[in-house]
């Protein structure tokens, strides 16, 4: 698609020259520009690992990654978030991440600085370059370059991309994995390797953040339907290729399963143990009819709300006992978990400052979500009534899927960060139809007026 427009400057502005040459500079320019950034967050947050707003977690992180490296394992040094005693093994923390801190620190010494560099240069080429290569599969190469663009930009991502916890990684390997899974489903684009490369990616992700094994299902029956309805391919080679990755998700989860089972005296985790406690904590009796994300340090604990009759078990045990007893809750009174998953979108999807958050909080919370999200809303609403498509559908699941996930159990900002990334190729989407609209209304101005629809490949 092209705007005929012959104003000269003005004109030119609006025209898609400027962003209609595949593989040009202008991805390579938003790369850097997303490395600098993402390099000068790492070395604001420094060689030393604290509580900044929103990144406790990376405190947890550092001191299993030092357990390990003085032959500890996976133990907690005290008593540790979120109620285990010092001493004693942890599944709650990602496996995955803890490691690439092991490898860090091993090969240059104790410098989180470098780890922060190492993982907010990856991230300045991996997100924009995913982005792109989505955007411009799903709808076109410039709305492709308008998304990577904003991810470069989003300051949610240059915040977290400095901090030694798993976001980053896991919305890198979620994009991964949304890539991949729009190559297998394509007409035109073969994947090499397509099981082994999709179950690598499955099982970084679900060892990054293993709540991402929730929406596996739903991707694989995209897949299948895809195969079956579109005939992008042989439904017995999608078969095949998904067996494949079911197989390589397992090899890389068993292990860790059984790492489990011996460190809590023959205990079933899966991976982690997060679930009981989330669901538990997110749906106590305390919050009423109202989810409070954080609890006010003047009121009751986390580890205050746990029974007193269960805080001898170990982690594991303590997990399974308090999922059990989060389920009771939602069967005592159905109707106030629904209210409360309600009451949730408001944690989830905050985009407003708070006297309740630090200065750099809300400027991160409102120079990113705070200015996209009605370019986000608008693209997706626009991307399913004008320029909807069988590849888009993944990518509307995806994010309904997520975003239920945590509304029905706990939401905080930082979990929705994955649905950023997605709900950002929409708002590449509206602001491409914005701009080709303000293009028109001006050279109809000019009398040189072309009326020139998006299409999807332009």
């Amino acid at each position: 698609m092209r705007l005929h427009l012959n104003t000269s400057f003005p004109g030119k502005l609006f025209s898609s020259s400027a962003l209609a040459k595949p593989g040009s500079y202008w991805l390579i320019i938003i790369i850097l520009l997303a490395v600098i950034l993402r390099v000068v967050a790492a070395f604001y947050m420094g060689d030393r690992v604290v509580d900044s707003p929103g990144t406790f977690d990376q405190i947890s992180y550092n001191m299993m990654t030092l357990r390990v490296l003085n032959g500890q394992g996976f133990t907690v040094a005290a008593d540790w978030w979120p109620a285990t005693r010092a001493g004693e093994p942890t599944a709650h923390w990602s496996y995955l991440y803890t490691l690439y801190l092991v490898a860090v620190y091993s090969l240059f010494g104790y410098h989180p600085l470098i780890a922060r560099l190492i993982q907010a240069i990856l991230a300045g080429v991996l997100t924009p370059w995913l982005v792109y290569r989505m955007g411009r599969r799903t709808f076109n190469h410039r709305v492709g370059l308008v998304a990577a663009g904003l991810m470069a930009v989003y300051a949610y991502f240059i915040y977290y991309s400095a901090a030694l916890m798993t976001e980053t990684f896991c919305i890198i390997a979620i994009l991964w994995v949304l890539d991949l899974a729009g190559q297998l489903g394509s007409h035109t684009s073969p994947v090499r390797l397509q099981g082994l490369s999709l179950g690598l990616a499955l099982a970084i992700t679900a060892l990054l953040r293993q709540v991402f094994l929730v929406f596996i299902p739903v991707l694989f029956a995209w897949l299948l339907w895809r195969s079956y309805r579109h005939q992008t391919r042989p439904v017995l080679h999608m078969m095949g290729i998904l067996i494949t990755a079911i197989v390589v998700l397992i090899l890389l989860i068993v292990p860790w399963t059984f790492r489990n089972y011996q460190a809590f005296e023959g205990q079933f985790v899966l991976i982690n143990t997060n679930v009981g406690f989330a669901f538990y904590w997110g749906n106590h009796p305390i919050h009423g009819y109202n989810f409070i994300s954080i609890l006010p340090a003047a009121g009751p604990s986390y580890q205050g709300l746990i029974p007193p009759e269960l805080k001898g078990l170990n982690e594991a045990e303590l997990d399974r006992a308090l999922l059990k007893r989060g389920l009771a809750f939602v069967q005592a009174d159905p109707g106030r978990y629904l209210i409360l998953s309600i009451s949730r979108i408001k944690d989830y999807f905050k985009f407003w400052p708070s006297s309740e958050s630090e200065l750099i909080s809300n400027l991160s919370r409102v120079f990113s979500f705070g200015l996209l999200w009605p370019f986000m809303v608008y693209g997706f609403m626009l991307g399913w009534r004008r320029y909807y498509s069988a590849e888009a559908l993944i990518l509307y699941l995806f994010v309904v899927v997520y975003t239920l996930i945590h509304l029905f159990s706990w939401a905080l900002i930082r979990y929705r960060l994955p649905v950023d990334a997605i709900l950002i190729i929409f708002a590449g989407v509206a602001i491409m139809e914005v701009w080709i609209r303000l293009g028109q209304r001006f050279s109809k101005a000019q009398g040189a007026y072309t009326p020139t629809p998006l299409q999807p490949g332009d």
